[in-house]
């Protein structure tokens, strides 16, 4: 029998703004990712205990996100202390590359359920926490590329100059991912995808509803946005690039944020054993390695790869999510595979929704699901930069 592993049902938290004050600063990472694993067990109606793992993405463990941050959740979330759990770092693909070992495993007879989640409080474990102060780089990356590796934000830069984009460009292309952000709430799309959780900015639940991404700002447009100055143009990276254009802002970057997601991913015939609506296939994977310096590139040798493999090209492909960490990211992209921006990231992205880092993986594919859904496409494609210069890339197929 050929195992093919399927999406039974995908579901997110709202992304709150990652800092004090935020509309889920008050909740430790532990107990928002138990609430993801709890409504994936009562929208589907599973026996939690036949889980066979649930495999967590989380960047930053440290402090409230360490000791196994997906483990805790799972005892947290009261599934039966039989159901093991692991937690993976691959940078901001975390939590796809959690959709990926779980799928894996289903496909090689590992597992016939698994959970793919992830989770990220970044108002409470503040980006670098795991760092501590020290360097993780030792002596012969320095030496392996003269200067050092570089911050995401120069690496962004760096992706504008090579790919001939402007400030306008840029701009351009965050305030439409604002715009669709707020369409796409307006007419609830974001619905089906969203669990609904109480605000609680630390100070304990205040009983207000959360309900949609906190980050989403109406009426953000190319002239807002020409108001911010440029973030990264300090004299230490302008003595080194001087051909570097200086166009990366707070506007044009994914926002700081919390969340939380979780995907319930079976093998098929198990799925329809136990009567269960089947919403997608798992019909592809490609994990790369790229240029570190450039380090936000790898999403297009990555696309290029899932499609090889799965057979297919660009032109077949219904919808995309494609993580927008910084909006040359997804405009150098779109420039390489000549995919259609009218089908990538129609709801809004991480600009203008937030990247909750380890869960953005889950987020997007719990995204991605709904949206073939909503428009009726066949095939859907997601990829994410990474740090350490890698992406992940998925397709799926909706059935029914």
């Amino acid at each position: 029998m050929v195992r093919e592993a399927v999406i039974v049902d995908a579901v997110r938290t709202p992304v709150g703004k990652g800092k004090p004050g935020g509309a889920l600063s008050g909740w430790h990472p532990v107990d928002l990712l138990a609430e993801t694993l709890q409504q994936l067990i009562e929208r589907t109606g599973i026996d939690p205990g036949a889980v066979d793992d649930v495999i967590t993405g989380c960047v930053s463990q440290a402090g409230q996100q360490t000791f196994n941050v997906g483990r805790n959740a799972v005892l947290a979330a009261g599934f039966p202390e039989s159901v093991p759990a692991t937690t993976i770092d691959r940078q901001c693909g975390s939590s796809q590359q959690a959709v990926h070992f779980a799928a894996q495993g289903v496909i090689a007879g590992a597992y016939d359920v698994a959970i793919a989640s992830g989770v990220e409080v970044m108002s409470r474990v503040p980006m670098g926490s795991s760092l501590a102060g020290q360097d993780p780089f030792g002596t012969r990356i320095p030496q392996r590329y003269e200067g050092g590796l570089v911050p995401q934000g120069i690496s962004a830069e760096l992706i504008a100059a090579k790919w001939d984009l402007t400030r306008e460009d840029v701009d351009a292309f965050s305030a439409e991912s604002h715009r669709r952000a707020v369409e796409a709430g307006q007419d609830g799309r974001v619905d089906a995808e969203l669990l609904h959780l109480d605000v609680d900015r630390g100070e304990g639940p205040t009983g207000e509803p959360f309900s949609r991404d906190e980050g989403v700002r109406p009426g953000t447009s190319v002239e807002s946005l020409g108001n911010l100055a440029p973030a990264f143009q300090h004299e230490m990276w302008t003595e080194r690039f001087p051909q570097l254009p200086w166009i990366i802002h707070a506007g044009n970057a994914s926002q700081l944020s919390d969340g939380a997601g979780a995907v319930l991913i079976m093998e098929r015939s198990k799925a329809e054993a136990l009567g269960l609506s089947i919403r997608a296939r798992v019909h592809g994977f490609a994990v790369v390695g790229d240029d570190p310096v450039l380090m936000l590139t790898g999403v297009i040798p990555a696309t290029q790869q899932v499609l090889a493999r799965a057979g297919l090209s660009i032109d077949d492909i219904d919808v995309f999510e494609v993580n927008e960490a910084f909006a040359p990211v997804v405009l150098a992209w779109q420039q390489e595979t000549g995919a259609d921006l009218g089908k990538v990231n129609v709801n809004g992205g991480a600009i203008a929704n937030g990247h909750p880092l380890g869960a953005s993986g889950v987020k997007l594919m719990t995204t991605l699901v709904n949206v073939l859904e909503q428009t009726g496409g066949r095939y859907g494609l997601q990829t994410m930069c990474e740090g350490g210069g890698m992406a992940n890339a998925t397709i799926i197929e909706r059935l029914g």
